[in-house]
C-alpha cells in the first residue's frame, strides 16, 4: 500500500519553512520540504501527499503553475495556497482552480492555520473514502437487496446464511424502516421454500374486527358480509412463508390461534367445524419489547417463546454509518432513474452532512432524503444545499466549527452568498430542532427579534413542522 505522507511544504523562505516544520512535529504529521516549484513538481510525481502548502512567488514553477499541474493529472492532495497580504485577489483566484483555501502572511495566528491544515487533511480523506465508494458502488455491494458493508450487517448476513435452509421460526427486531421485510425476504429467498408463497401480513394494518378472517378465513354466511367461502391467509402460503410484521400489534385472543398453528399446524377458519392442516414457516418482525410486553400481559409468554427460536437484531442506521455513503449512492442511481436526471455524484460535504445525521426514520427516511435531494438538485452533483434544514441544522457542525463548502468553482461573491445562506439555513434548523420548532424560543436563543427570526424561517423555505413532528417521534 502506498504510504501517505501527510504534508509537502513548498517554499523559499526558510523562517515560514521552519515555522511549518515545528507546527508539523508537534501536531505528529509526517511531511517533506521542497524549496522551488520544480522540486515541488518532481515530489508529487514520486509521493503521495494529504495537503500541499503553496507559496503563491516560488523559483522554478510558481504556486499557481503547481497548483495546474496538481489539477491536470488529478492528483488528489488538497492545496493551501501561501500569500501576503495583498495577494488575496491571486489567491481566490488560485481557489477558484481548485485550492482549498489559503494563508494570508503574515501569521498571527497558529492555531488557525494549524485548524486549516486539520480540516484540508480531513477534506483529503474524506476524497478517498469517496474514490474508494464510487469503485465500491460499480461492482457488487448488496445481499439479496440489502446494501451493506459494516461488521454488523455481514454478521446478519452470516447469520442467514446458516438459518435459511432450516424451517425454524425467526423473530426480527428492529426499529421502524431499518429494512426488517428486506430480511425477511432475504432469508425466504435463501430457503428450500423458495419456489413456493411467501405470504407478507402487516399485523398493524389490518383492523382488529377483520384480523381472524383476514388470517384464517370464513365459510360464506358465517358473519355479515360474508358472501363467499375464503381462505386464509395462512392457507394461502401453505408449504411456504408468512411474514407476520409487527407482531407486537396482535391482539390476545388471536395469538391463542397463532400459537396453535405454530405448535400443531392448525387452523379453523371462522364457521367451520373442522380443523385444517397447514405446513408454513413463520417469520415475524417487531419493533416493541417483546419481553416488556409480555411482563404487561400484552404477548402471550408461549407464543413469545415458540417464535424466539432464532432472533435477529437490526441496528439502526447512526449504528452502522459506514453503510450511509453506499446506501446514498444506491438511493440516488434508483430516484435519478425515476426523476429522469442524470445525477451521479454526491459530494463530500454532503455525504459528511448524511453521516452526521442521527437518522430516526433509518434507511426509509434516508431514501426519502435522497429523493428530495434529487428533485431539488440543480447540479449534476447533489450537494449540501439539496438536503433539508433539519440534515444540515444537525450536521453542519463539526468541533464548533462550520464545514467548508465546496465552492471553489464559484466566483467570490456567489460563493460568499452560498456559504451563508448554508450557515444561516444549518443555525436555523439547528435551534428548531433543539426547541422542538418552538419559533419563541428558538428566535430568544438567537437573540433575534421574533418576526425577524420568522422572515429568516420564510426566505430559507425552512418546514417548521419537520421539527414539530420529530419531536413526537
Amino acid at each position: 500500500m502506498t504510504k501517505i505522507t501527510d504534508l509537502l511544504i513548498v517554499d523559499d523562505d526558510e523562517t515560514l519553512v521552519r515555522v511549518f516544520e515545528r507546527l508539523a512535529r508537534e501536531r505528529g504529521w509526517s511531511y517533506q520540504i521542497a524549496r522551488g516549484g520544480d522540486e515541488a513538481v518532481q515530489k508529487l510525481g514520486k509521493n503521495v501527499f494529504a495537503v500541499a502548502l503553496l507559496d503563491m512567488k516560488l523559483p522554478g514553477y510558481s504556486g499557481l503553475q503547481v497548483l495546474e499541474y496538481i489539477k491536470k493529472n488529478k492528483i488528489p492532495t488538497e492545496v493551501l495556497m501561501i500569500t501576503g497580504g495583498g495577494s488575496v485577489e491571486a489567491a481566490v483566484s488560485a481557489m477558484k482552480q481548485g485550492a482549498y483555501d489559503f494563508l494570508t502572511k503574515p501569521f498571527d495566528n497558529i492555531e488557525r492555520i494549524a485548524l486549516v491544515i486539520q480540516k484540508a487533511h480531513e477534506r483529503y480523506e474524506m476524497t478517498q473514502k469517496l474514490t474508494q465508494l464510487e469503485r465500491q458502488h460499480s461492482g457488487s455491494t448488496s445481499y439479496e437487496d440489502i446494501i451493506g458493508k459494516s461488521k454488523k450487517m455481514q454478521e446478519i448476513f452470516s447469520t442467514i446464511d446458516a438459518i435459511a435452509s432450516t424451517d425454524s421460526t425467526v423473530l426480527i427486531y428492529g426499529e421502524s424502516g431499518t429494512g426488517k421485510e428486506l430480511i425477511a425476504h432475504a432469508i425466504q429467498r435463501r430457503s428450500k421454500r423458495t419456489e413456493n408463497p411467501f405470504v407478507i401480513i402487516n399485523c398493524a394494518a389490518i383492523p382488529a374486527n377483520l384480523l381472524e378472517s383476514e388470517f384464517f378465513g370464513h365459510r360464506k354466511g358465517s358473519f355479515t358480509g360474508a358472501i363467499a367461502d375464503r381462505k386464509g391467509l395462512f392457507e394461502e402460503a401453505d408449504k411456504g412463508t408468512v411474514f407476520l410484521d409487527e407482531i407486537g400489534e396482535l391482539p390476545l385472543p388471536l395469538q391463542v390461534k397463532i400459537l396453535r398453528v405454530l405448535q400443531e399446524g392448525e387452523l379453523r377458519p371462522i364457521g367451520e367445524t373442522d380443523v385444517r392442516k397447514v405446513e408454513v414457516r413463520v417469520i415475524a418482525a417487531t419493533n416493541r419489547d417483546l419481553p416488556m410486553l409480555v411482563k404487561k400481559g400484552e404477548f402471550r409468554e408461549d407464543l413469545y417463546y415458540r417464535l424466539n427460536v432464532i432472533n435477529l437484531f437490526i441496528p439502526p442506521l447512526r449504528e452502522r454509518a459506514e453503510d450511509i455513503p453506499l446506501l446514498a449512492y444506491h438511493f440516488l442511481e434508483k430516484c435519478s432513474k425515476r426523476s429522469k436526471k442524470k445525477i451521479e455524484k454526491i459530494s463530500v460535504d454532503t455525504l459528511q452532512a448524511l453521516q452526521n445525521y442521527s437518522w430516526s426514520g433509518n434507511v426509509r427516511e434516508l431514501e426519502n432524503v435522497i429523493e428530495r435531494g434529487v428533485v431539488m438538485a440543480k447540479e449534476d452533483i447533489l450537494q449540501a444545499q439539496d438536503l433539508p434544514a433539519k440534515i444540515l441544522g444537525e450536521s453542519f457542525y463539526v468541533d464548533g466549527e462550520v464545514m467548508d463548502a465546496d465552492l471553489s468553482d464559484l466566483e467570490y461573491q456567489k460563493a460568499k452568498g452560498r456559504a451563508l445562506g448554508s450557515f444561516n439555513r444549518a443555525y436555523i434548523g439547528n435551534l428548531l430542532r433543539l426547541t422542538h420548532g418552538n419559533v419563541s424560543t428558538a428566535s430568544e436563543k438567537a437573540g433575534m427579534d421574533r418576526s425577524n427570526f420568522k422572515k429568516l424561517i420564510k426566505r430559507y423555505n425552512i418546514n417548521i413542522d419537520e421539527y414539530r413532528h420529530s419531536s413526537r417521534k
